[in-house]
């Protein structure tokens, strides 16, 4: 794959016929997308739809069989090799949080969400731990900066994780289920963080099952099923009134369960 500087996708998103296949299994097939930079876009579907690889397949956590990604003012094209300097690169302006917090066990929280930005950006030290503390203060949890994450709630993992991602300046950020290992109660919290970064104009693509988020935070609903993309649009429309029968089946089996 090749990484091409790119200045139609300053921040945002666009998939042009991306496929992917492990093996024999077609998990993408000719999936395109538009995300508008500075929006929200929810990505809704059931279990299997192909979501959570579809955005791994963005910052090239897995490689497309074929297809166009033009994100961050990059363009990937599949099948040409990324330099590893270009990837660090992609990936430190494309965040990513997942549904496990992936947090270093023997680095205080401080530490995580420091440590990244020394490792990727060539921070120094006290650069790195400011801006760590401001991001810590942002999501809430600056009193928790010297103690280790197996002492913070689920919530609180997974804000720290969120600080981390945005302690590198991405342009864009992807969400992959933020909330389905955390309690209802919980993911509150996280959701709250979210609701910010929105706010504040970040371009986000979020995989997720919380449809009252999908529903009032997002701009736009895309919802995935058999590996394709089979509506999308205004949330608020789709939720009220989907025109896909795989739509109306998965909402009604979400939304009256």
């Amino acid at each position: 794959m090749s990484l091409i500087a790119d200045q139609r996708s300053v921040i945002g998103i666009e998939l042009e016929h991306m496929t992917k296949t492990f093996g024999r299994l077609t998990v993408l097939d000719d999936v395109s997308l538009h995300v508008e930079p500075g929006s929200v876009t929810a990505l809704i579907g059931p279990s299997g739809a192909g979501k959570s690889t579809f955005l791994r397949c963005i910052n090239l956590l897995e490689k497309p069989d074929s297809g166009i990604i033009r994100v961050a003012g990059h363009t990937i094209e599949a099948g040409k090799n990324v330099r590893a300097a270009d990837l660090a690169t992609l990936r430190s302006e494309v965040g990513m949080v997942f549904q496990s917090f992936n947090l270093f066990p023997h680095l205080t929280v401080l530490e995580n969400v420091a440590f990244p930005q020394r490792n990727v950006l060539g921070r120094s030290k006290a650069q790195a731990r400011d801006r760590a503390m401001t991001l810590l203060e942002r999501v809430g949890l600056a009193e928790k900066a010297h103690t280790y994450p197996s002492k913070c709630s689920g919530g609180q993992q997974q804000r720290i994780a969120i600080a981390r991602a945005l302690a590198l300046d991405p342009k864009i950020m992807l969400f992959d289920e933020p909330t389905s290992a955390l309690d209802p109660e919980v993911g509150l919290e996280v959701l709250a963080v979210m609701r910010e970064l929105a706010d504040e104009g970040m371009t986000m693509l979020v995989v997720t099952h919380e449809m009252e988020f999908a529903r009032e935070v997002s701009d736009q609903l895309v919802v995935m099923a058999d590996c394709h993309i089979i509506e999308q649009g205004d949330p608020k429309e789709i939720m009220k009134d989907p025109q896909h029968p795989r739509t109306r089946q998965f909402l009604r089996a979400v939304l009256e369960r």
